[in-house]
């Protein structure tokens, strides 16, 4: 056989493998309408992201995705479908819009996945899916073992008697697992250490959050129902002040919260770590019970959030925390006096903050000395006073500066101006969304984002989703608009 015919023959075989077979040799398997159910079926426990190629909040995940499964290799499979080109299973599986994640088991759609889209918090989350809801713990060993671990444990005990509620702990388990670690214990010696006499839910918070300002172990003695396991967990299970990631951020934040960022590395310096927690938790127990809750984080972690939230980096506070307060409302207050080792400093700001004494933090551009053109430029300082205005009808576009869309737009946007220039009830303005706080009620995911405030109805801003086109934005304010619209250059209505 000659070297061509050889070439051409090894040619062929590489052409006809099918795409899986080539996928399935990277971490993340892709999968499509022929061979879905063949393969998913293989795996007790499988995470499915289903994309389109074009979407950026999927571009935004995969390298994240591509990274837990590297981690999750062996324990959990994960895969892709995308369905731009296989429209059946994503029809068949009800995806509507991307990325949307799914658990399967054994081929079967077994939950949506609500996590955090981290490769740390997608491997987290999806380790606690694979073996049983609730770990059986026979002995103090296994209790110490399963206790000692870098997060919260939830451990039911329930000796073996009439009307146990361990059928109920278990479902509440089922249920939670993707967010807590759940055991069981049935024989009462193996709990003896904490002063269990009878059925309880005995809460351990991670060791290495361990403090003499609070209990390290909480126990729940109220009649066990999946909703009232819920409160208590609620209520618990981060404490005075827990350590803030990137993966429980959107859990802590529902409630206002103070987070004092520094070097904080529990992987590596557990000792360091501690030493300013526990100077915040000195000062936090004495406003416990107060509507504020308190937490630290690793600024590195959190450092682009930081640069955007609050328009600088943690380089101004040195080696010493830097401290804000935001609360569920999205306001920001910054704690301007260095963070004392005595926490004076951190007092005396939760002092001026409980007063309603401190200026809230609001990133902005400077408001323009000249506001005459035809488009209005709005700044975080000034967007009270100009879309606020409770006599005008508002349309505000939300840009960024290096958005290409928003430069296309920008002569029809223009020209929307120019064309209601003599509306006196009317005004066309931009933000840059970037350098300035956008005010809430404004959801901006992308850019441009346009909506318009209607006078008097503030509160309810409508967004604009219509072709970009001057005939189809005057058609719109013809319709949302309180007052007539009136043209530049004439006094007659549009």
């Amino acid at each position: 056989m000659t070297a061509a015919v050889v070439f051409s023959a090894v040619t062929l075989v590489l052409l006809s493998c099918p795409p899986a077979a080539v996928s399935s040799r990277r971490d993340v398997v892709e999968l499509g309408d022929a061979d879905f159910d063949y393969l998913a079926t293989e795996h007790e426990t499988m995470l499915v992201k289903f994309y389109a190629p074009w979407c950026g909040h999927c571009k935004k995940l995969a390298p994240e995705f591509e990274k837990a499964a590297k981690k999750l290799k062996g324990i959990v499979k994960l895969a892709k479908v995308d369905c731009t080109a296989n429209s059946e299973t994503c029809g068949r599986f009800g995806v509507t819009g991307y990325p949307t994640l799914k658990i399967f088991r054994y081929g079967k759609d077994s939950a949506s996945y609500d996590g955090p889209r981290t490769a740390d918090g997608i491997y987290e989350v999806m380790r606690r899916q694979t073996g049983p809801d609730s770990v059986h713990l026979k002995s103090k060993e296994d209790l110490q073992a399963f206790v000692n671990n870098y997060d919260a444990s939830i451990v039911g005990v329930f000796p073996s008697s009439e009307g146990s509620r361990l059928p109920e702990f278990l479902k509440a388990a089922g249920l939670l697992r993707d967010q807590f670690r759940f055991a069981h214990i049935t024989d009462l010696q193996v709990a003896d250490d904490h002063n269990v006499d009878s059925e309880c839910v005995l809460l351990f918070r991670p060791p290495r959050l361990a403090s003499a300002f609070e209990d390290s172990v909480v126990v729940f003695k109220d009649y066990l129902t999946i909703s009232s396991l819920r409160r208590f967990l609620r209520d618990h299970l981060y404490g005075l002040c827990p350590h803030m990631t990137l993966e429980n951020r959107d859990r802590l934040r529902v409630r206002d919260l103070l987070t004092a960022y520094y070097d904080l590395d529990y992987q590596h310096n557990v000792r360091g770590s501690n030493y300013w927690r526990n100077r915040v938790m000195k000062v936090a127990s004495k406003y416990a019970g107060r509507s504020l809750m308190f937490s630290v984080a690793n600024k590195k972690d959190f450092l682009m959030e930081l640069e955007e939230d609050y328009d600088l980096g943690t380089s101004d506070a040195g080696d010493m925390p830097f401290v804000t307060i935001r609360t569920k409302l999205g306001q920001k207050y910054v704690m301007r006096e260095e963070f004392t080792r005595d926490g004076q400093s951190l007092e005396r700001f939760l002092e001026d903050y409980f007063a309603g004494r401190l200026k809230q933090y609001i990133k902005s551009e400077p408001i323009p000395e000249k506001n005459s053109a035809a488009v209005k430029v709005v700044v975080a300082e000034s967007f009270n006073e100009i879309v606020n205005d409770p006599d005008k009808d508002v349309l505000i576009q939300f840009y960024s500066p290096s958005c290409p869309h928003c430069k296309k737009l920008e002569p029809i946007y223009r020209e929307l101006a120019e064309t209601l220039y003599s509306d006196p009830h009317t005004v066309i303005a931009k933000m840059n969304a970037v350098d300035n706080d956008i005010p809430l009620g404004y959801d901006v995911q992308g850019y441009p984002t346009i909506y318009l405030a209607p006078a008097g109805r503030k509160d309810n801003p409508i967004r604009y989703q219509g072709p970009r086109e001057l005939k189809e934005f005057l058609n719109f304010l013809k319709r949302e608009s309180s007052h007539k619209l009136m043209s530049s250059g004439s006094r007659d209505e549009l």
